[in-house]
């Protein structure tokens, strides 16, 4: 049996709030396996983004246990927690945090050359992504030039851009109308199945979660 993409144990998180202490995460235990799509499904404010956060090692403040391909983060310094989230981990937000300089192209492009991937590959690879998100004849626009739906398809290009195995997405259709929210999640996940990464998609939307593999219910900071 292959070991899984990623482990969670006992994950906990809590905050205090006027003297009181709020508990976000209550010992969250959780696998993922290698090409699996799991929906993370809940209502707003019940923790979905924290978790997210947790496993994308994107802040500290957590108790329990975060493996990622194999590897116990919560031993690796600053640096080496960074290295493998550059090297094992993609992210989709809600809104596309794309760089607003930069081309729809260039946007895909730079974070392959973080890992060191030469500029032709880069660009050979992000040209392969764009025209499967139907973007082909957009790559030259920056996103003010490109309508929500078409900023998004590039979140989504710049996030599978180094063939993680591990795609982080919070909420990656929130932010659309429904029809064009059903055409990306379409686009999203046949791209994730395409090239074998695992997904862990947060969502309130019983419908999108329904499309996953998998579906996991955060209540009351625990998985059921």
């Amino acid at each position: 049996m292959s070991e899984p993409v990623v482990r969670l144990t006992k994950l906990a998180r809590s905050f205090e709030q006027g003297g009181v202490r709020i508990d976000v995460l209550n010992g969250v235990d959780l696998e993922i396996a290698p090409g699996e799509i799991v929906a993370l499904l809940g209502p707003s404010g019940s923790g979905k983004s924290t978790m997210l956060q947790a496993v994308g090692l994107l802040e500290g403040g957590f108790s329990g246990k975060i493996e990622i391909a194999g590897q116990d983060a919560s031993k690796l310094n600053s640096g080496d927690r960074t290295c493998l989230r550059r090297d094992h981990l993609g992210f989709v937000y809600q809104f596309h945090h794309l760089l607003p300089d930069f081309t729809a192209r260039e946007n895909v492009v730079l974070p392959q050359l973080l890992v060191a991937t030469s500029r032709p590959d880069a660009e050979a690879r992000a040209d392969q992504l764009l025209g499967a998100l139907g973007l082909g004849h957009r790559m030259s626009h920056r996103p003010s030039k490109l309508s929500g739906g078409e900023q998004q398809r590039v979140a989504v290009a710049r996030a599978l851009a180094n063939r993680p195995q591990l795609v982080l997405a919070d909420e990656p259709t929130g932010n659309l109308d429904e029809k064009t929210s059903e055409r990306v999640l379409a686009e999203f996940l046949d791209l994730v199945r395409g090239q074998g990464s695992a997904a862990l998609v947060a969502t309130h939307n019983e419908r999108m979660a329904a499309r996953m593999d998998r579906v996991v219910r955060l209540h009351e900071g625990r998985i059921e």
